[in-house]
């Protein structure tokens, strides 16, 4: 068995480890009666902080997420040093804001992901599903799913919902790419520092330009997609400067691009390592995929943590915490607590109850778009399933080198 002591979540030879080797190492954090504290990364363009510790727990990181007064996300949700300014404009966006402003944000943004928003685009959803499957069927039989299949539904469905022209996927999916590259050098083949952050700077910017144009000629022609509705949106005399509808495409584009074609990735590899699991799906489609969406989200963890910083002195179940303390929520570890979920190795698309936080904990910051990827998620295996339903991973998945998503980048596949 692991020892705590021996554990360096900060060691980017933890993160290459295999899943099991992880999976063993989180169980031991999650054992372990204090919070852990672990020496923060060393990077030249970051300010070195005093450390972080790590939630493991589920309980931790529920309760955690529900007090956003006492444990903030406005100080750094997605970098565990302190971001640049710079950097921490173009990448903060809402996931990195706490109220006034993040409620002011949210309350605009959260109209296009009603469920009676998100309606207008289940019949585009389907189409384009139908559309990335038929191609498939139509092609020699093998190749690579990330690219073939899960990369492209959510990349053209959030692209046509803001109203991004055809010609610009191919850029929206590379600054994607290199924004949550990780230290995978397939996306950012430099090891050096500030070139990787200079890549970082100007993918956010290609993305920000991108939407910014498109912002300006919305709010003289507007037409009936998302920019249209967030550059003319006025609540309570409230509206999106370009800075913040940048800042917000950034974040739909990554969270909405990449967490649901890993998801949709993860899924086709789970199903095929088990087979008993798709037999139960095939035979009853309609009423047991919406379990198996949960179960791929909690069994994956497409993304693997977010920070927050205690905003005073407390407590959070029984664990002294003092003001400045940065908090890692490492939501893979909570979906395999053994406290909450019964065999949480296994992969079970009936299980039930299953309250993972594959989508965030409860509170303000939960995912905004959680309906529309479960949308997407069914659809894709909907189509998949009834067009090909001998379809299989026929190969070992290439994992992203990354500590922050749990993606696949290349899938090969046979049908």
């Amino acid at each position: 068995m692991l020892k705590v002591e021996d554990i360096n979540l900060t060691d980017w030879d933890f993160w290459r480890q295999p899943h099991d080797y992880r999976h063993e190492a989180f169980k031991a954090l999650r054992r372990h009666s204090e919070l852990v504290l672990f020496e923060e990364p060393d990077i030249v363009i970051m300010p070195k902080g005093p450390g972080y510790y790590a939630l493991t727990r589920h309980a931790d990181i529920v309760e955690a997420s529900r007090r956003p007064q006492d444990f903030c996300s406005g100080k750094g949700a997605i970098s565990i040093p302190d971001m640049p300014g710079d950097m921490h404009e173009f990448f903060g966006s809402m996931i990195s804001m706490d109220d006034p402003r993040h409620a002011k944000i949210r309350r605009i943004v959260s109209r296009a992901f009603s469920p009676r928003m998100i309606q207008r685009f289940e019949d585009k959803v389907e189409a384009v599903a139908a559309e990335i499957v038929e191609n498939v069927a139509a092609g020699r039989g093998s190749g690579d799913f990330v690219s073939d299949v899960a990369a492209r539904l959510p990349l053209k469905i959030i692209c046509d919902m803001m109203g991004i022209d055809e010609r610009h996927y191919q850029t929206v999916l590379d600054a994607t790419n290199v924004i949550l590259a990780g230290n995978d050098a397939e996306f950012i083949p430099t090891q050096d520092p500030e070139q990787t952050a200079m890549a970082l700077l100007s993918a956010g910017e290609t993305l920000k330009g991108l939407v910014e144009e498109l912002g300006r000629q919305r709010r003289t022609d507007p037409t009936d997609d998302l920019t249209s509705a967030l550059v003319n949106a006025n609540i309570d005399g409230e509206s999106l400067t370009d800075q913040e509808l940048g800042s917000f495409f950034i974040l739909l584009v990554v969270a909405g691009n990449e967490t649901t074609r890993n998801a949709i990735a993860h899924g086709l590899d789970l199903f095929t390592r088990h087979p008993d699991q798709r037999a139960l799906l095939t035979e009853d489609f309609e009423a047991r995929m919406p379990g198996a969406v949960e179960e791929i989200v909690r069994y994956v963890s497409p993304v693997i943590w977010m920070r927050r910083t205690a905003t005073r002195d407390t407590t959070l179940n029984e664990h002294q915490i003092k003001e400045g303390d940065k908090l890692v929520l490492y939501y893979w570890s909570a979906n395999r607590d053994e406290s909450v979920f019964t065999e949480p190795e296994k992969f079970d698309i009936l299980r039930d109850p299953n309250p993972h936080v594959g989508f965030g904990g409860p509170g303000p910051h939960f995912c905004l778009g959680a309906h529309l990827a479960r949308r997407e998620i069914t659809v894709m295996f909907r189509q998949l399933l009834r067009r090909m339903p001998e379809i299989r991973a026929s190969g070992e998945p290439a994992r992203l080198e990354s500590n922050f998503i749990n993606g696949i980048k290349h899938l090969p596949y046979t049908f």
